[in-house]
């Protein structure tokens, strides 16, 4: 080979060799949620909501810190042994450096001691069940999702008051056991008394009995009753409303939820509860964007579990880009512990003592638009991290 060309090839080599070396492996994160099943609607909305995340935080490129983001979708189908088995395919077949998911807090809980095996970061979105960072918690598991107590003590603040009396109606699982635990917790210091707590089966579609029980409950009690509702899927306010509490005086209460649940809610003109998001409601640049950009795509404006899954990327991102890139697990916990990032509700926090998103929720009152195919949660007040005071439920 001539000299000539031979300096041709050094060059070559030599101006491709930086290019290789800047090189990195991408980030791959596994995004493991129940597309199938009852809680198929929860799970699309979270999967569209992390996908805008990442968009929005990289600004398109879907790059931090000079590596690609690679999102491994996989189907937990709302049974926990097959969230527990894709986790641990993911952590050891794909490889992944981090996971996002846990649509049904019962699959969540299935699935945070996987993430303790591998030593792999797992953050729960949109499971909510207060063990997730209580009790079965461990240190690999953040949090973006509010929890039991976050729903239970922005409603209780929303309808509890000297002079109420109020029975509950939850599903008999993690998530209601939990969340009616937390409210009876927060509603003894509102004055209002609680005097039933029923208990039904998560697919339920006939209340009659339960519905007997409370009403027998609370018939005799004095002054304002309410049956504040706790339920994932399904529609049960609907049929509370065909059985007429309100020839009793009994109203009825319950948190948020996605729109086509509110759609039953125009029956409750007037209802009162809290909510963690409604995409009217908070105002700052990452929700206008989500709103605008959502409804130019989809046709409609975001719901409920969009922002959360959209504030679960927004977490990755702010992480990675702490970190310069780095995915090693006591990094990015060093890094995430004590953290804020913006969502589209406003400034997430990750508590220090077990990486809970502390965040605002949102007190309502129903209007009736007859525009619009659902009710509106209209923002009758803001509550703060400060306002909830959070209890530590953990062992650490």
């Amino acid at each position: 080979m001539s000299p000539r060309i031979l300096l041709a090839v050094s060059l070559v080599l030599g101006l491709a060799a930086p290019a290789l070396a800047q090189q990195k492996p991408p980030v791959k994160i596994a995004l493991i949620e129940d597309k199938t099943g009852p809680l198929e609607a929860y799970a699309k909305q979270s999967i569209v909501g992390f996908a805008l995340g990442l968009e929005y935080a990289t600004h398109g490129t879907n790059t931090v810190a000079g590596r690609k983001l690679v999102v491994i979708e996989k189907d937990s189908q709302a049974k926990p042994d097959v969230g527990r088995n894709l986790l641990a395919e993911a952590y050891g077949d794909d490889n992944v450096d981090l996971a996002v998911g846990g649509t049904s807090s019962a699959v969540a809980l299935a699935m945070l001691p996987v993430a303790q095996d591998y030593k792999k970061l797992f953050i729960v979105e949109p499971g909510v069940a207060d063990s997730i960072t209580g009790d079965k918690w461990n240190r690999y598991i953040f949090h973006t999702a509010r929890n039991s107590t976050q729903d239970a003590i922005s409603n209780a603040l929303a309808i509890g008051k000297p002079g109420v009396t109020i029975a509950t109606l939850a599903q008999d699982y993690a998530f209601g056991r939990d969340g009616i635990a937390a409210f009876r917790e927060a509603l003894a210091a509102t004055g209002a008394k609680l005097v039933h707590e029923e208990y039904a089966p998560p697919t339920t579609t006939d209340f009659t009995a339960p519905a007997q029980r409370i009403f027998d409950a609370l018939a005799k009690e004095p002054g304002r009753k309410i049956i504040w509702v706790l339920w994932a899927g399904g529609d049960p306010l609907s049929k509370l409303k065909a059985l007429d509490p309100a020839r009793l005086g009994i109203e009825v209460a319950t948190g948020g939820n996605i729109l086509p649940a509110l759609a039953s809610y125009k029956s409750f003109p007037g209802m009162e509860g809290a909510t963690y998001y409604y995409y009217g409601i908070p105002k700052n640049p990452i929700n206008d964007w989500l709103v605008t950009e959502h409804q130019k795509r989809y046709g409609q404006p975001p719901d409920f579990f969009t922002a959360g899954g959209m504030a679960a990327a927004l977490s990755v991102v702010a992480a990675l880009e702490k970190t310069n890139g780095s995915t090693d697990a006591e990094v990015l916990i060093a890094a995430m512990e004590g953290m804020s990032f913006d969502t589209p509700k406003g400034k997430m926090t990750f508590r220090r003592e077990d990486h809970q998103a502390l965040q605002s929720m949102y007190s309502f009152k129903i209007k009736v638009d007859p525009a619009l195919a659902w009710a509106v949660p209209e923002l009758t007040r803001e509550f703060t991290a400060d306002d909830m005071k959070l209890p530590i439920r953990n062992k650490r």
